[in-house]
């Protein structure tokens, strides 16, 4: 049973990031460095618990009768192990017994959709409209649980099979994923970074669906390659790899700051191939003068994220300028190509689930560039050794569908000026 404290911890911190705009991992990092003397098991108890309400914060509303993060925080124990009495043993001083009878009996069918996905309105609705309702309940179910620990295996330095069995001489068993051909997965959380493994470079922390991005780009030895938007390097590294730490990796970004932490994951993986560009915006002068010269770009651009819900639950909380964003994304897609030369690939691809941050962004692309043409990723799969086939010539991954967090992306040819 959880300390009292400890139900004021998880309030604490929950209300904090229900309150703000900063990422819920941040959130909760800071927290736990204010508290230092909070142990292991007590700092799991606050991340789970937590983490948990995000998820299912709509119907723990409504469990509790009322939106306020304490009330939250009791709901989510009261349907997760809790009984009434063991609540109000740590503290609790609402009226637990009828939460509880109120759990137990509600007929969840006859609840509001959005209380029955934990979707708010700007997200169920689209996905409504995309999915139907009985999909889009499947999506939003695999959506509001925890992901497993995918993890990509750095082929300049070891095979699959290899990095398989060292972790599992660690004491850290992995199987491997059904569509990544160089990806190991965990179904539960544990200390890999502490690993020998991890600190010989010989795998990263990735997604598999992450991974299949990469692939769709399809970058040779030798070869000059764009990571338009890099964040802190997932995509650039599995590059770099790809391309057998040959010809150069530009890894562009707007933020220098997480470009830096890209630094110490390009030492440990062995690679001296990428180059880290800090951008001031899509047409920097360090942009334009690769005009032309540059055989394939990929463009992860910043977008909804809604298709890492099963990471990063507080996401859907926030508030998000869809147009806004949607606006970034075409002008980032439209100065990216310029630096295609013909016969060049550029791919454009998001973690979101939104036809408007993906079709869209794309139709409307091809439209004002008819030098450019689809390649269908069955295609590229197929040449990759993926065991997937696609409905039409994107890429598109969804959490209750393949496991995998939910992505898109297409694969543009660039056929004439």
């Amino acid at each position: 049973m959880a300390k009292p404290i400890l139900l004021k911890s998880a309030t604490d911190v929950l209300e904090t990031i229900l309150a703000g705009k900063v990422p819920a991992d941040r959130v909760m990092d800071d927290y736990f460095r204010a508290h230092r003397n909070m142990g292991v098991r007590d700092r799991g108890f606050v991340a789970e618990t937590v983490y948990g309400c995000l998820r299912e914060r709509y119907w723990l509303e409504h469990v509790a009768g009322h939106p306020l993060p304490l009330d939250i925080v009791a709901a989510y124990l009261l349907t997760h192990g809790y009984s009434a009495r063991a609540l109000e043993e740590t503290g609790f001083r609402g009226d637990a017994r009828d939460m509880a009878e109120r759990a137990r009996t509600v007929d969840r069918s006859s609840l509001p959709f959005s209380v029955r996905a934990n979707l708010p309105d700007w997200l169920a609705q689209p996905l409504r409209a995309q999915f139907g309702d009985e999909e889009t309940l499947s999506l939003a179910q695999a959506l509001n649980r925890p992901a497993p620990v995918d993890l990509r295996v750095n082929t300049i330095k070891a095979e699959r099979e290899d990095v398989q069995a060292r972790l599992t001489q660690e004491g850290f068993p992995c199987v491997p994923t059904p569509y990544s051909p160089i990806g190991l997965r965990r179904e539960d959380r544990a200390p890999l970074f502490k690993t020998q493994c991890f600190k010989d470079g010989l795998f990263e922390v990735q997604d598999e669906g992450s991974q299949l991005l990469s692939l769709m780009l399809e970058p040779k030895r030798r070869e000059m390659v764009v990571d338009f938007c890099a964040g802190a390097g997932g995509k650039t590294l599995h590059l770099g790899a790809l391309m057998a730490n040959s010809g150069a990796v530009y890894a562009f970004d707007v933020s220098a700051k997480r470009l830096e932490k890209l630094k110490p994951r390009l030492r440990r993986a062995g690679l001296d191939n990428v180059r880290m560009v800090s951008i001031a915006h899509e047409r920097d002068a360090r942009v334009q003068r690769l005009k032309g010269k540059i055989d394939r770009v990929l463009v992860d651009a910043p977008c909804s994220g809604a298709g890492t819900l099963r990471r990063n639950p507080d996401i859907k909380w926030r508030a998000i300028d869809l147009n806004e964003l949607v606006e970034t994304q075409q002008r980032i897609l439209a100065a990216a190509a310029e630096l295609v030369k013909p016969g060049g690939r550029l791919v454009y691809a998001t973690c979101s689930l939104l036809r408007e941050e993906n079709d869209a962004v794309v139709e409307k692309f091809l439209a004002a560039h008819p030098g450019f043409g689809m390649i269908p990723a069955n295609e590229i799969l197929a040449r990759r050794h993926v065991p997937l086939t696609m409905g039409d010539a994107a890429l598109r991954l969804y959490p209750h569908r393949h496991r995998t967090d939910g992505f898109y992306a297409v694969a543009l040819e660039k056929t004439q000026e």
